[in-house]
């Protein structure tokens, strides 16, 4: 199968070209000249956008262990543009944690619609009080090579990302089998400072967990995690897009602080994404509201849960509020979270031998289609 467009997304350029699809990978990248089968005229095609930190959807969360649940997610999310994700955990008690995990694991296994699950984001339960945000406290746990092990092994080693707190990790000891081990440990919901994050890194750490968010802040005397994250230029950073979390303002001198290459967009999207402001889902045992703005927040203390945010929102908000250049917020939802990864030679890029992942999207950033391995999804 061949499709076409005047504005392909090809090496960081927009290009006119044709897309050659055969037995689920790009065959070719050829000029704009050869026949197509589909021709999307002046339509954006990008690759399938991949979140690397999201909870859940349409009512379902990671930590509900429901496969019908987690496959509703994997057919649904294909609208936002989305191929690729990690489904994400939240702090919880170890028997649902092991529950949730194996769960991700048996569906990842068997055949499901719509978007891959590349893994796992296992968020806390190894995390720091003070900055927890929506974490229930009365499941946050000290670091634990053992119990990590059996996180991992419950989701049949499909573990990709830990976020932590390197403060309460003694000696760096989880932070260092964790990177030496394959997986990325990434720094949030911590109160370290600028020093300690330094030294995770050091040791290991190669990610900041939502930056600006659940972490020490950055003032010009005492820089924090955050100030970690935009003066640390080979660290990787994940971003909420959603303009709740962060200011348009914030996004613009995130994404012009730190290497283009090293940005990523995620949407921290909750079970709720789906539904009308003013509905009410548990989170962690604990209520949440979905206000106005489409932000979700606990109803007890009124803090930020999460987002319910849509990728190609985010893409739209980079662009148009945050004023971030096209090249950079697409590599910020593909190239980028791919390559942290290290899956950046099957995914992330329109390249022949990559996986035909791709996402047709319209001025309005609204999603035309998307394709996942050649397939296309609507």
């Amino acid at each position: 199968m061949k499709i076409k467009s005047r504005r392909v997304f090809v090496c960081g350029c927009l290009m006119p070209a044709v897309i050659e699809m055969e037995n689920h990978v790009i065959r070719s990248v050829l000029p704009y000249t050869a026949e197509a089968d589909d021709d999307f005229g002046d339509e954006l095609i990008i690759p399938g956008m991949i979140d690397v930190h999201c909870h859940g959807a349409y009512g379902f969360d990671t930590n509900y262990a429901d496969p019908e649940g987690l496959k509703k997610w994997t057919a649904g999310i294909v609208r936002e543009g989305v191929t690729g994700f990690l489904a994400t955990t939240l702090t919880d008690q170890k028997e649902t944690l092991l529950k949730a995990l194996k769960n991700v694991n048996d569906v990842a296994s068997s055949n499901y619609e719509g978007a891959r699950i590349l893994g796992v984001h296992l968020e806390g339960p190894f995390l720091d009080m003070k900055y927890k945000g929506a974490q229930p406290p009365e499941a946050i746990v000290p670091p634990s090579i053992d119990t990590f092990q059996e996180y991992m092994e419950a989701s049949g080693n499909r573990i990709r990302i830990i976020t932590l707190a390197p403060e309460h990790d003694p000696d760096f000891a989880l932070t260092r089998y964790c990177s030496s081990h394959g997986v990325r440990v990434s720094i949030g919901h911590s109160s370290a400072t600028k020093e300690e994050a330094f030294l995770a890194v050091a040791n290991g750490a190669s990610s900041v967990t939502h930056t600006f968010n659940a972490m020490t802040p950055f003032t010009h005397r005492e820089n924090g995690i955050a100030g970690t994250a935009l003066r640390m230029h080979d660290l990787y950073s994940e971003i909420i897009c959603d303009c709740n979390h962060s200011t348009p303002e914030a996004l613009h001198i995130f994404f012009r602080s730190k290497s283009p290459q090293r940005c990523i967009m995620i949407s921290d999207s909750l079970m709720c994404k789906g539904f009308e402001p003013g509905s009410k889902f548990l989170f962690g045992g604990h209520e949440v509201v979905i206000y106005p703005d489409g932000s979700a927040h606990l109803v007890k203390e009124g803090n930020l849960a999460g987002s319910t945010m849509r990728m190609n929102d985010g893409l739209r908000n980079l662009v148009e509020k945050a004023m971030v250049p096209l090249d950079t917020a697409v590599n910020s939802c593909t190239l980028n979270p791919a390559e942290m990864l290290g899956m950046d030679d099957r995914i992330g890029r329109i390249s022949a031998g990559c996986d035909a992942d791709l996402a047709v999207i319209g001025s309005d950033f609204e999603v035309i289609t998307t394709y996942c391995k050649g397939i296309r999804q609507f």
